[in-house]
């Protein structure tokens, strides 16, 4: 029997290949995620490893840092030949305009120093720095160039002299801020408290890795660090990455649950195309068991068949796997900011991707496997056993699916209102379960029903609308295997639009206008100048100057009040429900309602407190409040008694509105970055100091982009392989109805109408399982945000009807192209040899 089943990839060998396909592809996502994981790892250690490349021991304090004394203690033990203690600063200088906020590092020993010099010379005095190339090149800094170099505090400043220019680092900890290296004197001046968050310690090669740890670790316990932890430079790399990763590969397990996804389509694709196969086989099954065969024999070759598909395309996938992580390794060690970027191959992607592919594919073939032990020996007609509501098979489907269905609806709905994301996910997991094992029993249906719109076509769209329906069964499985992918991404599209929707209106409630700029403390009140200025900038609609005109005070909390024109607020405030009303006050979250008073120029003066849901607003009355009740602009910033008319002249801080096309929909983070530093150019402050919705915003559909992004392409390849199921069970199907068609050829059906037959049977079931799919991938989308993001905003529902129409147009034209090659083959066999075939 094992030579029979051999034989059938000999004589039968492109029956097999959509299964190879959806085999492949599902292994190849299982061990590209788990090389992903690892050369993640990899690539952190790589990156992170950077700082101590030169050093053979690392010591961490158990709390603080390290003192002087610690260091000495640590350099003059025997064995260590040299010892550079880590000393980490932050401060400010001014460039091109720009307050840039930098951190500063100490110059290292020679033998330790890690940094790489892209022209010029390390600091070799008291007033010398060198920064690394971006902060150089986007500032416009040269070696020799002179650079006033601020604490943070603002307490010291020290004039120094750009000696080099240093290459990016690809310490994660280092690049997110311009790096700066001076000498050890110069970072302790700017350092807001002294002491060394590390110390690295080159050690005499003669020295054992062992008797040195123990023999510095007693040097700093004498020095009053006892605790000290001391790791070699790849035990520090490791103890960082499990730091930053919380000690969990978050990202190996959310991929991971997508390569179930596509483990799970891809099973659902090698079940239904072995099931056809053996129905196809059913008078060559009969004939073997009228020449003697048994029933574990016939059994046996449909799962030796399975073995050798499901081996091979498994080692097919794990190749491919490997293939596709070394070009993207490839890509990226040739950018800038990723040279370091380095691959891993796990023992375990290997193993995985083979052991799970083959027992996929046998575990998927078992039941079609069972059904071939069912053929009688003298049987040459296929068994039919549907799973419809009158039969055994289909109450048992029917019972189960209801009850999931049951169970998992009030779950979810729960789940949903009641904000609870562990319920809604299991509720929603139970309901779709009963949804796929009810598909049997409505699927067809709706193929059928959707079929009345292909009798326009004539005679081919009648047939194809019978077709399509004519086993159940296999309709309904090569369905469900697309309906999972649809669902999922119409989930992801749905519940990303209606999250950014969330977020957008939270944003508005939160953060009153696009953007702001205040004074600050002791500053400069900002003039009509810089506010006229601001004005001028692109992608600004309005700015406003708003004064000060007295300060309140509530349990301790103290603050000027602003004053806003009611006509201002309206075109400025993005939350439309907030209205400036006379004799009002609106004081930010956390202060008490009631009365509020306000001492301005005229005295105290009593207010109503309106208590606004944000702590981003500052107390804020209307402008005709300011004049009823005698506030005089400028009572706080400008001095008490101002008169009224600096109101127009000068203020604390600027509210700015963007233009719709740069503030409103989905704006890219570069345009609204490049708005925010003219704003902060304009004003004369630092880029930090200009805060607002449209910035936050950035950030949020960056990440949501960025996920969806990501997860549809994800859940695209489960799509992919459901779409090569549709393919393969229509080929499967043309060649099982070969004479069928070769009648209808007979009888005048040309070939373009075969064709067209053979498109539309497709286009059914795709369209069914697309619209099936984006349905409840719309609901489960809905529900799912209002579960996780309840209870941070309101949720409105959002249908992404683009993207969804995107989906199903994807998902139509994937079933049409399916079609093409079975159909091209059914049409290319001439009416004679078909009616012959056996």
């Amino acid at each position: 029997m094992l030579r029979v089943a051999l034989s059938q990839f000999h004589s039968h060998g492109r029956r097999f290949v959509a299964v190879g396909l959806a085999v492949m592809l599902s292994v190849a996502f299982l061990s590209t995620t788990l090389m992903v994981g690892a050369s993640t790892q990899a690539t952190l250690g790589a990156s992170l490893g950077e700082a101590y490349s030169k050093a053979d021991l690392v010591a961490t304090p158990e709390e603080g840092t390290f003192d002087e004394t610690a260091l000495r203690a640590a350099g003059n033990t025997a064995g260590v030949a040299e010892a550079y203690g880590q000393l980490l600063a932050y401060g400010e200088f001014t460039a091109r305009g720009e307050q840039v906020f930098a951190q500063v590092r100490n110059l290292a020993p020679a033998a330790l120093e890690t940094a790489v010099l892209a022209s010029g010379t390390l600091p070799g005095s008291a007033d010398g720095l060198a920064l690394d190339a971006a902060t150089a090149a986007r500032y416009g800094l040269a070696a020799g160039d002179p650079l006033t170099v601020r604490a943070a505090d603002g307490a010291t400043a020290m004039s120094m002299t750009i000696t080099g220019i240093l290459r990016a680092s690809n310490d994660p900890f280092s690049s997110a801020l311009p790096q700066l290296v001076a000498g050890t004197p110069a970072v302790s001046a700017l350092a807001a408290a002294p002491g060394y968050a590390s110390i690295q310690l080159a050690l005499d090669p003669r020295t054992g890795t062992e008797e040195a740890k123990a023999s510095v670790s007693a040097g700093l316990a004498a020095a009053g660090a006892a605790g000290a932890q001391l790791k070699t430079a790849d035990e520090q790399v490791t103890a960082q990455v499990a730091q930053m990763t919380g000690g969990k590969d978050e990202l190996t397990v959310v991929l991971l649950a997508f390569a179930g996804v596509a483990l799970l389509v891809s099973g659902l694709v090698v079940s239904n195309t072995f099931a056809v196969l053996v129905a196809q086989r059913t008078r060559e099954l009969a004939l073997l068991r009228c020449l003697g065969a048994g029933r574990s024999q016939v059994r046996n070759s449909v799962l030796a068949e399975a073995l050798v598909v499901g081996l091979v395309s498994s080692a097919a996938g794990v190749l491919a796997a490997t293939g596709l992580m070394a070009a993207l390794i490839g890509w990226a060690g040739t950018q800038p900011d990723m040279a370091f970027a380095t691959m891993a191959v796990p023992p375990s992607s290997i193993v995985a991707g083979l052991v799970v592919g083959t027992l996929l594919t046998l575990v998927a073939a078992l039941v079609p496997a069972r059904a071939a032990t069912a053929v009688a020996p003298l049987a040459a007609l296929r068994p039919a056993d549907d799973a419809g509501i009158g039969n055994h098979r289909g109450r048992v489907r029917l019972v189960l699916g209801l009850t999931a269905l049951a169970l998992g609806v009030p779950l979810l709905a729960y789940g949903a209102a009641g904000v609870v994301l562990v319920v809604a996910f299991a509720g929603g997991v139970l309901s779709f379960i009963g949804v796929l094992l009810c598909a049997t029993l409505f699927v067809p249906r709706l193929v059928a029903l959707l079929g009345r719109l292909a009798a326009p076509a004539g005679v081919p769209g009648r047939l194809a609308a019978l077709n399509a329906v004519r086993n159940p069964a296999r309709t309904s499985v090569t369905a469900a295997a697309l309906l999972i992918g649809v669902t999922l991404v119409a989930l992801m599209m749905t519940g990303a639009a209606t999250a950014r929707q969330a977020f957008d209106d939270a944003l508005a409630e939160t953060y009153p206008v696009d953007m702001a700029v205040s004074a600050g403390s002791g500053g400069q009140p900002l003039s009509t100048a810089q506010r006229d200025a601001v004005s001028r900038v692109d992608g600004v609609a309005v700015a406003a100057l708003l004064p000060v005109v007295g300060r309140t005070g509530s349990d301790g909390m103290e603050s000027p009040v602003y004053a806003l024109d009611t006509a201002e607020a309206g075109n400025l405030l993005r939350d439309g429900s907030l209205t400036l009303e006379p004799g009002k006050i609106y004081l930010p979250e956390g202060w008490r309602a009631g009365t509020a008073q306000v001492d301005g120029a005229a005295g105290p003066v009593a207010l109503d407190a309106v208590v606004l849901r944000t702590r981003n607003m500052p107390p804020l009355v209307s402008s005709d409040t300011a004049r009823q009740f005698g506030l005089a602009a400028g009572a706080a910033a400008t001095g008490a008694g101002a008169p009224e008319a600096n109101a127009a002249a000068s203020g604390a801080a600027v509210w700015i509105r963007l233009s719709e096309g740069a503030g409103g929909g989905q704006p890219s983070g570069n345009r609204i970055r490049e708005i925010q530093s003219s704003v902060a150019h304009a004003l004369g402050v630092g880029g930090s100091a200009v805060s607002g919705a449209a910035i936050e915003r950035v950030t949020f559909n960056e990440v949501i982009d960025v996920l969806l992004l990501v997860v549809t392409g994800l859940l695209g390849v489960a799509v992919l392989i459901a779409l090569i199921g549709v393919a393969n069970t229509l080929s499967l199907s043309v060649l099982e109805r070969t004479r069928e068609n070769s009648l209808l050829r007979a009888l005048g059906l040309t070939r373009g109408q075969l064709r067209g037959m053979l498109a539309l049977e497709a286009v059914l079931v795709a369209a069914v399982a697309a619209l099936l799919g984006s349905a409840l991938g719309t609901v489960y989308g809905w529900l799912g945000a209002r579960s996780a993001l309840g209870s941070l905003a309101t949720v409105t529902p959002v249908v992404p009807w683009l993207q969804l129409a995107g989906v199903l147009a994807v998902a139509l034209a994937a079933g049409l192209l399916a079609s093409v090659l079975p159909a091209r083959r059914a049409s290319r066999l001439s009416p004679v040899q078909g009616l012959a075939t056996t």
